[in-house]
């Protein structure tokens, strides 16, 4: 194996908190390392320092001669310009020397890589998801010889996640990825990193798979309780000869004191690592005895003009747990505030059983008062709060949540994402419901407190209603399913794994693609010139689907070689196959150009 990087007994305090100290590691070629930690463990922070953002307090990071390193933060934003002005600004920057014309080659073909068929589209106008593909290919006009990757699946939804997990897979060869997802770590790792106090070293590495690392970790952790029970017992008769020996005076007696103490450090630097904290979320549900709470008939919702679903049929009842799930746009918010009531259906009723008590999660946080301290934004009026029947102080209270006494006074805004969502479910805690409708509630969550949310939705006698792009929250939670963005119609199904079988057997063939566009063609017809087809142009006109469906099987073998492909192993093969690529697709753009004015020229002779 070719080492890349390595960290030596790294270490970084922000300002009174010690992230982590005496971190050490390596990065190999090939390795794709799944980076987990609890939230504040400092796994952004030392993904900076590899990429040279940032500097630790202490130990080194040596980085082999040559190697260069990409970073896709966890958010960026980007000014009013054109995205292939975004890579050649970062091209130009960098000095690079080749000529105009190859820069914009060379963005060209990465843009079309990871799936923008408009460069010229304005970068600040792009979705979260789509500026996650933007930043990738930021990371990677370069060339990077290891790309980190910070919470990439943040805010993606789960098709979004799909080609991330297909690009990192086929693409990338050497990679560090944060990441909360447990389906997406499975799917794309071969190393996981654990960054966590509860460690000697301060983390655990293991060469596999994600799941397989859970077993690892599950063994390394029991071994480590099992020490401290036998430091306990030792250090019991150790206690127990101090108590009753004489003051030590001779030599031996002076050794077996020395080992007594440094066996009672030992326990205690075991017994801290073992006291694993959790959030402790548990949802209060209303007194409610009737099982029926909301029954949505024949609903209808449009947006700027686009139908976003119709006839959506779905009744609520107590212990029901609906995933709502489709690509991006398909209304999946829109139909959570219909149902939370914040915004009308254009068709259809919605009714409501009497008193029924909502509560509802923004993804976005909206309604954290950033500006607020902690204590306030836990408790907005005193420093007690009300739950299950009892009054708690908010130091507690607090804690429950992991924050400490001394962070109560920090403003919001300078808290992570993850203690962030954490501030908003212990919001939503504080207030029975009979229906929790919880928009995108893992974004920023760690791992840990993802598995306590997931064991509490599961035990919530209530119902809920929730959109996530976390598969396996999605599979551990949700007892049925409704579908959007297909079809314009609302439909329901037992799980994903049903709906995601759904979309697979309703996918369109490239035959149904063409006959499709051609009839989009044929519907918008306009006034065209009245200009006879020629016998050239007749003959042109009947091989132009053949011709369009070879284009096609051309480009899909392009794909399939760039996918083959690696720029870090073979630049030249993989820049010759993404141009083949580019100049095949600009070919089938020409020809369905072509295709519909002979198609409009024919259809005003007839």
């Amino acid at each position: 194996m070719t080492l890349l990087l390595n960290c030596h007994g790294v270490a970084k305090a922000w300002g009174s908190k010690q992230l982590f100290s005496n971190v050490s590691f390596g990065i190999n070629k090939g390795d794709k390392i799944g980076f987990i930690g609890p939230n504040g463990a400092g796994k952004s922070t030392l993904l900076k320092i590899l990429s040279g953002l940032d500097t630790p307090d202490s130990g080194d990071l040596s980085i082999r001669s040559g190697v260069t390193i990409g970073y896709v933060p966890q958010t960026s934003e980007y000014p009013c310009v054109a995205i292939q002005d975004v890579l050649l600004n970062s091209l130009c920057k960098d000095h690079e020397k080749s000529p105009l014309h190859e820069k914009e080659t060379k963005v060209a073909i990465l843009l079309s890589k990871v799936g923008f068929k408009d460069p010229l589209q304005h970068a600040n106008a792009l979705s979260g998801g789509w500026k996650k593909r933007l930043d990738i290919a930021l990371s990677l006009i370069l060339s990077p010889d290891i790309l980190l990757l910070d919470e990439p699946t943040n805010h993606l939804d789960i098709e979004g996640i799909d080609w991330l997990t297909n690009f990192l897979t086929s693409q990338a060869t050497t990679f560090v990825v944060t990441s909360h997802d447990r389906y997406f770590l499975e799917s794309v790792t071969n190393k996981t990193i654990e960054l966590n106090s509860i460690y000697p070293e301060g983390l655990f590495s293991a060469e596999c798979s994600y799941n397989d690392f859970i077993d690892r970790r599950f063994e390394f952790l029991s071994l480590q309780q099992k020490k401290e029970q036998a430091l306990a017992s030792k250090a019991r008769i150790e206690i127990e000869w101090l108590r009753r020996s004489p003051k030590a005076r001779t030599t031996k007696s002076e050794a077996r004191c020395q080992a007594a103490d440094r066996l009672l450090k030992e326990l205690s630097a075991v017994k801290k690592r073992n006291q694993v904290s959790t959030a402790e979320i548990d949802f209060e549900a209303s007194d409610r005895q009737t099982t029926k709470l909301l029954a949505l008939k024949n609903g209808s919702k449009a947006l700027g003009g686009k139908l976003l679903f119709s006839h959506a049929d779905l009744n609520i009842t107590k212990g029901m747990r609906l995933g709502i799930v489709g690509p991006n746009g398909s209304g999946k918010t829109t139909l959570l505030k219909i149902l939370a009531g914040e915004i009308p259906l254009d068709q259809g009723t919605i009714k409501y059983a009497n008193d029924l008590k909502i509560v509802y999660f923004d993804q976005h946080r909206q309604k954290l008062d950033l500006d607020a301290p902690l204590r306030r934004a836990l408790s907005p009026n005193s420093d007690t709060v009300a739950y299950r029947g009892s009054q708690i102080h908010i130091n507690s209270w607090a804690k429950k949540f992991l924050f400490g006494p001394d962070r109560l006074d920090l403003p919001v805004r300078q808290l992570s994402g993850g203690e962030k969502a954490r501030i908003g479910i212990a919001k939503l805690m504080l207030q029975p419901a009979d229906l929790l409708l919880l928009d995108e509630p893992t974004n920023d969550l760690d791992i840990p407190t993802l598995e306590t949310l997931e064991e509490s939705l599961s035990c919530f006698p209530g119902a809920i209603a929730l959109i996530t792009h976390d598969r396996a929250l999605l599979d551990n939670v949700a007892n049925c399913v409704i579908g959007l963005g297909q079809n314009e119609k609302a439909m329901l199904f037992a799980d994903y794994s049903q709906w995601e079988g759904f979309l697979k057997e309703n996918k369109p063939s490239k035959e149904d693609r063409m006959q499709a566009a051609k009839l989009a063609k044929e519907s918008s017809l306009k006034e065209t010139q009245d200009n006879k087809l020629s016998y050239k142009e007749k003959k042109e006109l009947e091989g132009m689907e053949s011709a369009i469906l070879e284009k096609e099987a051309l480009i899909a073998k392009l794909e399939a070689l760039v996918n083959a492909s690696s720029p870090q192993t073979d630049m030249a093969t993989f820049q010759n196959n993404c141009q083949d690529l580019s100049l095949a697709q600009e070919d089938l753009e020409a020809l369905y150009k072509r295709w519909d004015l002979l198609e409009k020229k024919d259809k005003n002779v007839r």
